[in-house]
C-alpha cells in the first residue's frame, strides 16, 4: 500500500494567503540561519580550536541541505526558487564550517 498518494485521502485546499505567509516565513528563518552559522565560524577561527565541533556532524548538514536544495529543484521543474537557494546556502555555510573544522584540525 502507497501512503505517499493522494488518492487515499482529500487533502483540503489550502488559501494562497496561508501559502504565501508559509512560503515567506520559510525563506525569512532559513535566511536567519544561513547568518547563524556565523557566530560558529567566528568561535573556531578566533581560538584557533575545532575540537569540539563534530566534523561528521557538519558533513551531514551539507549533505541534508544539498540534497534538500536538489530534490526541491527537480520538483520544482528544474527551476530555481527561494527555498532552493536557501537551502544551497545553508548547504554552503555548513561546507564553510566543515572546511574551517578541518583546516584547524591540520
Amino acid at each position: 500500500m502507497n501512503t505517499t498518494t493522494s488518492a487515499l485521502r482529500q487533502v483540503p485546499p489550502t488559501s494562497g494567503a496561508y501559502l504565501a505567509v508559509l512560503t515567506w516565513l520559510f525563506t525569512l528563518f532559513n535566511s536567519v540561519r544561513v547568518l547563524a552559522y556565523l557566530p560558529t565560524l567566528l568561535a573556531v577561527f578566533n581560538s584557533g580550536d575545532s575540537s569540539q565541533h563534530s566534523l561528521l556532524t557538519w558533513l551531514t548538514w551539507v549533505g541534508a541541505n544539498a540534497t534538500m536544495a536538489a530534490w526541491l529543484f527537480e520538483h520544482n521543474g528544474r527551476r530555481l526558487n527561494r527555498a532552493i537557494a536557501v537551502s544551497a546556502c545553508n548547504s554552503l555555510m555548513c561546507l564553510a564550517t566543515s572546511i574551517l573544522i578541518v583546516a584547524y584540525r591540520l
